[in-house]
């Protein structure tokens, strides 16, 4: 079986605004140019995608999305259906971040739903997967993510093979905190292992990144681990020099 391609996914969360929105993607594309040792994508607010978008047509970053609806349409006020991601150019989904799970209330059971309507749309969802301090601390990482990734599991292991996963360990998350690559490596393969016993073949070829305070100083070291295969990005995608560097390193 062939190498997996890594990905680097920046997330921009609630952050930017039209001038340095324009800013950012223009340094990226300074640093970049026809970068093509990696994918990339760049997921954006919502209100952004179409200048976004825009800015990133005919170069090698795609357009992602940082949510999504499980309905297709209807009297859901203030959501967006994939349907609509898809007709401004989208290409990626985060589905199951950690802050909607813990500030929105999103069960694993709606983050699986969710993830079966990007899929539907014709676009990737990133499903993603990770434990609180408390949880790691207890000695329930792998309980808990067990749980979070065999919701969309039940889906079939082929659907879940058509996306991406990226662990996130909360109290990584904005904390300055990382995983070490010891740690980080573990949860990868204990992912790629349960993913396995469904089908062997969608765990050997399945795309799991790495999000928890990715930097350009240890973005190396973890995209040298086994079972990584590049990264969820939070705050360092909003500087060009520091997100270009990223993906170098997973080149």
């Amino acid at each position: 079986m062939a190498a997996r391609r890594k990905l680097v996914a920046g997330n921009w969360k609630m952050n930017g605004n039209l001038v340095a929105n324009g800013e950012l993607v223009s340094g990226l594309q300074a640093q970049l140019g026809g970068f093509a040792g990696a994918d990339v994508a760049l997921c954006v607010p919502a209100p952004y995608l179409v200048q976004v978008g825009g800015l990133l047509k005919g170069g090698v970053m795609a357009l992602g999305a940082q949510n999504a609806s499980e309905h297709a349409s209807g009297a859901y006020t203030g959501e967006v259906a994939c349907a609509m991601l898809k007709e401004f150019g989208v290409r990626y989904v985060i589905v199951g971040h950690s802050e909607r799970r813990a500030l929105f209330g999103e069960s694993n059971a709606q983050v699986a739903a969710k993830f079966a309507a990007v899929l539907a749309a014709g676009l990737i969802p990133i499903l993603c997967v990770g434990e609180t301090l408390a949880e790691r601390e207890a000695g329930t990482t792998e309980s808990v993510v067990a749980g979070q990734l065999d919701a969309v599991l039940a889906l079939g292991a082929a659907k879940l093979g058509a996306g991406v996963v990226a662990y996130e360990p909360v109290w990584a998350i904005g904390t300055g905190k990382t995983a070490s690559t010891e740690q980080a490596q573990a949860v990868h393969a204990f992912i790629r292992t349960r993913v396995a016993k469904s089908d062997a073949q969608v765990a050997a070829r399945l795309q799991i990144l790495y999000g928890g305070s990715v930097k350009a100083a240890n973005a190396q070291a973890l995209f040298g681990c086994a079972d990584i295969d590049g990264g969820l990005v939070g705050g360092a995608s909003l500087q060009a020099a520091e997100f270009a560097a990223i993906c170098k390193a997973a080149a």
